[in-house]
């Protein structure tokens, strides 16, 4: 998954562009799309750093195996980001979760 690929998904089910985090709670990491996005005036970032970003979030779902099941999670969930609450998944890091949660 790329980024503008991350950013397609977004647009499809939501028609916004939402901002996604990804987020360590409690021992576990959360793919978190929050309820601001880059067509609202007060989005703190331009569409360049927005779309570096997702590419960034992009790159780590990719080394984690999780980018699958991240894309099945956007198209299944109904789930929509609100103000004060973000549509989150868990990302299952198997044996490998020690080498990531430091």
């Amino acid at each position: 998954m790329t980024g503008a690929e991350l950013h397609q998904l977004l647009l499809i089910k939501w028609s916004r562009s939402f901002d996604v985090q990804l987020r360590k709670v409690q021992g576990k990491i959360l793919f978190q799309v929050m309820w601001k996005y880059l067509e609202q005036a007060s989005f703190p970032m331009s569409e360049a750093e927005y779309l570096e970003h997702l590419d960034a979030v992009a790159d780590y779902l990719n080394a984690w195996g999780s980018a699958d099941r991240i894309q099945q999670f956007i198209e299944q969930t109904t789930e929509k980001p609100r103000l004060g609450k973000a549509v989150s998944c868990p990302i299952d890091l198997g044996d490998r979760a020690s080498e990531w949660l430091l």
